[in-house]
């Protein structure tokens, strides 16, 4: 949902940044739960005390997206560390697909009005939003092959900003890592994505996707490990690296909030236990005492928004 705020800035696409093939361009919503193509990022803040209402909309919207025919799929990662901030992850395969996009969520706003107000009320709780647009790197991540976003529950994310032209020594220092992550035959694999749009000086972000948190643990016991395969050489060019082409490198740890996310139904199918959104309760059950109707059970799209603006309402 939050791709439609971005894409307003970003549709200068049609300059030409980057070209993107792919044999998937005909999809409106990428299934797949690998790592896509090209990724939109939307980071939001919020005031203390608004979190809560914010997140109430959020999984309200995500509701009835997940009954309509929306443009694209989004994962909602909330932090666990640095900036209280919410962190959306739409995966695209194609800037085409993006275009196409930002031409859906306008004809979905017009056909549902309450869905672009809600949309709004979230806009309206914001106080700080960045967007950038970046195109993954498969010559720099280490067993993508690996990566099943369906199973993950947590992203460690480092962000990572260069001095103009250093482009190539960041490159060369991921793939030594990722040559001492193969020799110690580590199981945590990362994926590595160049940014396109959406920030000042160069960078690069990597993805680390966890089931669990105890993985991070794993990264610690792995340290000295990796310097004694990295080598003193090895080593000492990386500290260069750091030293002469690296402005700024931050790393956090994101939850994933299932509630608050819209993903395919191939993509649920990956574990349909965490993906599936919870049934909504009547406000005055018929029948049995306790009935639920769930959200298939209802008769459009538009009355699941109805009814969930009602229920936000009385709560």
């Amino acid at each position: 949902m939050t791709v439609i705020r971005g894409l307003a800035a970003i549709i200068l696409l049609s300059l030409g940044y980057v070209s993107i093939s792919s044999g998937q361009e005909n999809k409106t919503v990428n299934p797949a739960p690998a790592p896509p193509n090209l990724l939109l990022l939307v980071y939001q803040e919020f005031p203390y005390g608004k979190a809560n209402a914010r997140n109430k909309l959020e999984a309200a919207i995500a509701r009835a997206c997940n009954r309509l025919e929306v443009p694209n799929s989004w994962i909602a990662l909330q932090s666990l560390t640095g900036a209280r901030e919410v962190l959306s992850f739409d995966p695209f395969d194609s800037f085409e697909q993006l275009e196409r996009s930002f031409d859906g969520w306008k004809k979905i706003y017009t056909a549902h009005p309450d869905l672009a107000r809600m949309q709004e009320e979230v806009d309206a709780l914001l106080t700080n939003e960045r967007t950038i647009v970046a195109v993954r790197r498969d010559d720099l991540g280490y067993r993508t092959d690996n990566i099943d976003l369906s199973e993950m529950r947590f992203m460690r994310v480092v962000e990572v900003r260069l001095a103009p032209g250093h482009e190539s020594e960041f490159v060369e220092s991921f793939k030594i890592l990722g040559e001492a992550y193969e020799k110690i035959k580590a199981d945590s694999p990362w994926v590595v994505y160049q940014v396109n749009l959406g920030m000042q000086s160069p960078g690069f972000l990597i993805f680390m996707p966890m089931n669990a948190l105890k993985q991070n643990d794993d990264l610690l016991s792995w340290k000295e490990n990796l310097q004694e395969a990295e080598g003193e050489e090895a080593m000492k060019r990386l500290q260069q690296i750091a030293r002469e082409s690296y402005v700024n490198t931050e790393s956090n740890l994101y939850a994933v909030n299932s509630e608050m996310s819209h993903v395919s139904k191939e993509f649920v199918a990956g574990d349909p236990n965490f993906w599936t959104p919870m049934t909504i309760p009547a406000a005055k059950p018929v029948g049995r005492k306790g009935t639920v109707i769930p959200v298939a059970d209802q008769s459009t799209a538009k009355a699941i928004v109805r009814k969930t603006e009602e229920k936000l309402q009385n709560q």
